[in-house]
């Protein structure tokens, strides 16, 4: 069972699940899901090789929607279901394989599609952190800055870090030897979900292409589409209350 945590309580409107993306946690999402919580319940979860859930030998969309799948079953169906990237295949993934389990489904800046690009670089640069040395997040920030990586980015992935047992909170791994399955897409996907999935972008991303939306629409036939201005494939952490007046808007339409 994955680890989750729980914000607000039960009320009339079904609870959301929010699945994050590679190299995150839930706790990457607990700004945003304690300002949903107060219309609903949230959970969010960590993905299997990642933060407290359990270590597992595969990261396939598959697996990872069967994982979310137990997470719903367990705290009470449908759920409205929100995934972020590497979150938003497995959320798509579930709602095409256990639509019962999904009311509504958004999609952060992620289709259901092969990409080319690889994050291995990261896997790269978060090897290269002497664990040993350090006594501060910030410790591993300079390390991760001296290997190139961004600000932003330094700042996210050592939000994965466990200081005190001086490891990562990611099975990097089996996050390696799945990147091919991580950043494609299964060929024999098949059927559709039926329910409204709402696919958010940022602006100035380009993992959801206009080339992308026959496929979209093929596997899911109500799909909405909309922009978060100024915000890229963060578009959550780059602009996040305009993502979460979206993510209510939507949620609670009729």
């Amino acid at each position: 069972m994955l680890n989750y945590s729980e914000f607000g309580t039960a009320t009339d409107y079904p609870a959301l699940l929010i699945a994050h993306g590679l190299f995150g946690s839930g706790r990457n999402w607990n700004v945003i899901a304690k300002r949903l919580a107060d219309q609903r319940r949230v959970v969010t979860v960590d993905m299997r090789n990642h933060g407290d859930s359990p270590r597992a030998d595969t990261q396939t969309y598959h697996d990872m929607a069967g994982d979310l799948a137990e997470v719903i079953e367990r705290l009470g169906a449908p759920m409205d279901v929100c995934g972020h990237s590497m979150g938003g295949k497995a959320s798509m993934m579930l709602a095409l394989k256990h639509s019962d389990l999904v009311r509504r489904l958004i999609i952060a800046d992620i289709a259901p599609v092969p990409y080319n690009h690889s994050q291995q670089e990261f896997i790269d640069a978060m090897r290269s952190v002497d664990l040993s040395l350090l006594t501060r997040r910030s410790d591993a920030q300079d390390q991760l800055a001296a290997a190139g990586v961004e600000p932003a980015l330094q700042s996210f992935f050592t939000q994965s870090l466990d200081v005190a047992a001086k490891s990562w909170k990611l099975n990097l791994d089996v996050l390696e030897a799945a990147m091919p399955d991580i950043v494609g897409w299964p060929d024999a996907v098949t059927g559709s979900f039926n329910g409204p999935a709402f696919f958010l972008s940022g602006a100035t991303s380009h993992y959801v292409l206009s080339d992308y939306r026959p496929t979209i629409k093929r596997l899911f036939p109500k799909a909405y589409f909309a922009k978060i201005p100024k915000a890229g494939h963060w578009l959550h952490a780059e602009n996040p209350r305009a993502f979460e007046a979206a993510v209510r808007a939507f949620l609670n339409s009729d």
